[in-house]
């Protein structure tokens, strides 16, 4: 089952090491690169100041974290829901960065580099000295981005998903199917063993035909022998 994060956070500043910290968290699941619906999304207070800098992005103020959460008593719910997958990240380096942070500050283990698919790697290398901001990329791959005044979160994670698919190669990545492929599609039944929620094909029992013999007839060798004899020094019968 190939179950991916795409994750996004809004800081306070652009640097950990500077004592900023995350507040805010949006993250969506993917199944087999397509959304499953299930997401999480946490404002936290940061216990400190947010730089104005950071406000005019995304628009979250002190005041308004000033009841919400810290991180310490939402960091079970976080690991919980992102498991053990991959984690999608654009610019992976930031947010895995503050993440970190977070997670050393409370004495939790940290998470491997190793685990982010980074999403601007990916777009740079694909299209060299091409602008890879994710609006940029909502640009190139018709995305629609309209909604997204600032920056937010769970917003940038939605926006995320369909860049990381087109990344790929789209929903249907070297594939040309002339059927509609969503209605061969269904939810495993309940007494399935599959996992809920795990989609699933219907396709026809394979068609097979008898093995056909090898050895030619006694009719068929005698009209291959009398083709034969018509031609005029054929190649296949000199020495």
């Amino acid at each position: 089952m190939m179950r991916e994060i795409v994750l996004d956070t809004e800081t306070t500043g652009i640097n950990p090491r500077d004592g900023h910290r995350i507040i805010e968290i949006g993250a969506l699941e993917l199944m087999h690169h397509l959304p499953t619906g299930k997401q999480l999304h946490i404002y936290i207070n940061p216990e400190r100041e947010i730089d104005q800098g950071a406000v005019a992005v995304h628009g979250l103020t002190s005041e308004f974290l000033s009841d919400k959460p810290v991180f310490a008593s939402i960091v079970d719910e976080f690991l919980e829901f992102i498991g053990d997958a991959p984690l999608v990240i654009h610019n992976a380096s930031f947010d895995m960065g503050f993440i970190n942070a977070e997670l050393e500050k409370i004495q939790r283990p940290v998470l491997p580099m190793d685990r982010a698919i980074d999403t601007l790697t990916m777009a740079r290398r694909k299209f060299p000295g091409a602008q890879a901001n994710l609006d940029a990329l909502c640009r190139r791959f018709e995305i629609n981005n309209s909604h997204r005044d600032l920056h937010g979160a769970l917003i940038d994670a939605d926006l995320l998903a369909g860049v990381y698919i087109e990344l790929l190669g789209g929903r249907q990545p070297g594939l040309s199917l002339a059927t509609d492929v969503n209605s061969q599609r269904q939810t495993s039944p309940k007494n399935s063993d599959a996992p809920a929620g795990t989609l699933t094909i219907d396709s026809p029992p394979a068609q097979t035909r008898p093995i056909r013999p090898h050895a030619p007839t006694a009719e068929e060798q005698a009209a291959h022998e009398a083709f034969i004899a018509k031609l005029d020094d054929p190649i296949w019968l000199k020495s």
